[in-house]
């Protein structure tokens, strides 16, 4: 009798437990999650600053890293060799990239049609130009710069200021 009454007070405080953990879930649960706010992002270059700073010369590393020069001497190849030149191609890529990142924020961006287009393009151009450094590609490196150039042209026709 004694081990049957000691079970069922046993029983009991297992039931009476297992409800305070249910109504603590339940509280829980009905309390707002705690959403931190990421700090605001202010723009502070403008278009041509960007233009100037980054978007000009990490072209210019893309542009000129592989290329072909016919010479008296005969055919030279021109292509990043060391994984630090790739990784500075690679660089200039990623920096493209977040340029087109950058000429789409805030009051930066003149208008959401050819505007947000050619900044979309470029990102694009830049992301098969990083991928051909990543793949060590000297040929994936050489046609993205057609891509690259074609984006800056076409909105330098529209857009740029003389």
């Amino acid at each position: 009798m004694k081990t049957v009454h000691w079970l069922f007070t046993l029983s009991v405080a297992l039931f009476l437990t297992g409800i305070a953990f249910v109504i603590a879930g339940a509280r829980a649960a009905r309390r707002a999650p705690v959403v931190v706010a990421a700090p605001a992002v202010v723009p502070i270059a403008s278009v041509k600053q960007i233009m100037k700073g980054i978007v000009g010369p990490a072209a210019n590393v893309v542009f000129s890293a592989v290329s072909t020069t016919t010479t008296a001497r005969g055919v030279e190849e021109k292509a990043p060799q060391t994984p630090e030149e790739w990784e500075a191609v690679g660089n200039s890529a990623a920096a493209l990239i977040e340029s087109g990142n950058l000429i789409l924020m805030g009051n930066r961006a003149i208008d959401q049609g050819d505007w947000a287009k050619f900044s979309r393009q470029m990102i694009e151009a830049g992301k098969v130009a990083l991928k051909a450094t990543q793949d060590k590609s000297a040929d994936g490196v050489l046609a993205s710069g057609e891509a690259i150039n074609a984006s800056c042209d076409d909105c330098h026709l529209k857009y740029e200021r003389k």
